[in-house]
């Protein structure tokens, strides 16, 4: 189990590009094309499989919006955080 994250350790180890909403970290990932979008999702898909914790991604046109929160926990935690970084190494 991993412990919620308070206010303050949030705000200082959200990556960059990552924005709070509520209980979620989001980010919107821009491509140019429609199947650079595909990809990333696929390739984020199997890191999160791999990292057992799956996000909500919404794809669209150049475009796919990741929202992580720890469902367990009722929030954000570290795992949170680590995935969303680990996210950014694929970009």
């Amino acid at each position: 189990m991993a412990d919620l994250l308070s206010d303050e350790e949030i705000e200082a180890q959200l990556p960059d590009e990552w924005e709070r909403d509520g209980d979620e970290i989001v980010r919107t990932y821009e491509f140019d094309a429609y199947l650079d979008g595909v990809g990333f999702a696929a390739g984020a898909g199997g890191v999160a499989q791999d990292a057992f914790h799956h996000p909500e991604m919404t794809i669209g046109w150049r475009e796919v919006e990741v929202r992580l929160t720890t469902h367990d926990e009722g929030g954000i935690t570290d795992k949170d955080v680590e995935l969303a970084e680990r996210f950014d190494d694929l970009r």
